[in-house]
């Protein structure tokens, strides 16, 4: 009864068959799609490894078409803010809705805290121009308010400029507004004391999500111990202003937990809503990948490199190690030009890993083992001047499908018949990563091509996973 108290009451009571934010459809709906996402993960962990990758095909398409039918997105849109009192610690919220908001929480750690390291390098990892088009926004969300006071005094005596500036902002929610959190649902064998930090860890999201709908046009979620790469503000922008025709809910700026990950900030009010039907189901990563399937993305839209690294070694959750790090993340990230381009490859592609894809910020090209001779071209638009070129093959999840040996070559002179470039100037010869600056001084002709060969048969497939291309100025 206290769960269901407590939903009445943060959503709007019953009066005269209605309820406030259509509460009804909305719980259908997620009830619905959350036993249907429940049941594939079930139903499939209690098979062996051979059948099992076929059967959670077939449950996830039956999932899938369920919610086709049955999800009506109408009722699932325009939904407003949820009514939470919050506690301003430091400034209240800008006058003027920026380009992005930055949003973390901070709860008491039981070893080292990394707060201070994080705004530290959110504001010196950013220039001026950046810093006026985005505000950060941190929720304390522990209990002890002496704790809550000690770290805002000593936030705003460190940040007093950024505060008196309005490109920070400290909340706190208080416990009153909180629902239930003993006595939870024991899913998936957690202790109870697990339980009970999850359950309010997708809480202390919601009300800091439910906080910024309205302050910025996109919204990045952070955690409290991250370091950010130098102009990550820049880098995003660019990103979305080169895929204005792309469909996201989710942007993954970060591969790990909560970190990096971008919305609109339209989405929050539905976002924070859906973390509070389901605040005591499951963790919030889980919940987070079930919102943006609800949506149709139907998988994961990532940028690389990545902009944010996890700098934690001691978890919030009773101080436990933690030494997760990210290794596709740079911190002087240098944004490529990449001239619009055609490619073409001899290497057999797998499924939909196109040539295209080791081009862009969101995906890789993989192929099948490629021979002596193979190869891989990008064939600009234009011809260029070149500056430099950097190739990196392989990854993390497959080390083993790099570039075992291969050549670099600058071309001219396009055959449309032969469809390739008739002279070739050899730049240098490379095994898994590739980074040449001043290539204007050799190649002093527009390039036309950019072509990679490979010089040695291997047996292991292939993984570009970029093809960056910087011009002269």
């Amino acid at each position: 009864m206290g769960n269901r108290k407590w939903v009445a009451e943060t959503f709007g009571s019953e009066k005269n068959g209605t309820m406030r934010c259509s509460l009804r459809p909305i719980l259908f709906l997620a009830v619905c799609s959350l036993l249907l996402l429940l049941f594939t993960y079930l139903y499939v962990t209690t098979e062996d490894d051979a059948v099992l990758e076929e059967k959670k095909r077939w449950a996830q398409e039956v999932a899938k078409q369920e919610l086709q039918l049955k999800l009506n997105v109408q009722s699932f849109q325009g939904l407003n803010p949820i009514n939470i009192s919050y506690q301003y610690l430091t400034s209240i919220p800008p006058l003027r809705k920026t380009y992005l908001a930055i949003g973390l929480c901070s709860v008491k750690r039981a070893k080292k805290n990394y707060l201070l390291d994080t705004l530290t390098s959110i504001f010196t990892q950013s220039n001026e121009e950046e810093l006026k088009e985005m505000v950060v926004v941190v929720h304390l969300v522990d209990f002890d308010m002496g704790w809550n006071a000690h770290v805002a005094k000593e936030i705003a005596s460190k940040f007093v400029m950024q505060i008196a500036l309005g490109r920070l902002i400290l909340i706190h929610v208080p416990r009153d507004m909180y629902p239930p959190l003993e006595g939870l649902k024991r899913n998936y064998n957690d202790p109870e004391v697990r339980v009970k930090f999850r359950s309010k860890q997708n809480v202390d999201y919601a009300f800091l999500m439910n906080f910024c709908a309205n302050l910025s046009t996109y919204y990045l979620m952070l955690e409290d111990d991250v370091q950010c790469a130098k102009s990550f503000f820049t880098a995003i922008k660019k990103f979305l202003a080169e895929n204005k025709n792309l469909y996201w809910v989710t942007l993954e700026f970060s591969k790990l937990g909560f970190i990096g990950k971008l919305y609109h900030s339209s989405d929050l009010p539905r976002l924070a809503h859906f973390l509070l039907l389901f605040y005591q189901e499951m963790p919030c990563d889980w919940l987070f990948t079930y919102f943006y399937r609800l949506l149709v993305q139907h998988d994961v839209k990532s940028y690389r490199p990545s902009l944010f690294q996890h700098i934690g070694l001691y978890s919030s959750f009773q101080g436990s190690a933690n030494h997760l790090k990210d290794d596709d993340f740079q911190e002087d990230v240098q944004v490529a030009d990449n001239p619009p381009a055609e490619f073409f490859t001899s290497i057999a592609t797998f499924e939909n890993y196109y040539a295209s894809y080791a081009y862009s910020t969101t995906g890789y090209f993989w192929g099948k083992s490629p021979v002596a001779t193979d190869y891989f071209t990008v064939v600009f638009s234009e011809a260029v001047r070149i500056a430099r070129v950097k190739v990196k093959t392989g990854s993390y999840d497959r080390p083993t499908d790099y570039l075992r040996s291969g050549r670099l070559s600058l071309g001219q002179n396009w055959s449309k018949d032969n469809k390739d470039c008739e002279q070739y100037l050899h730049i240098g010869s490379f095994s898994s990563h590739f980074d040449k600056k001043g290539i204007e001084i050799r190649a002093k002709f527009p390039i036309k091509c950019v072509k990679i060969t490979v010089t040695e048969s291997q047996t292991e497939w292939l993984i570009i996973q970029t093809v960056n291309i910087w011009t002269v100025p």
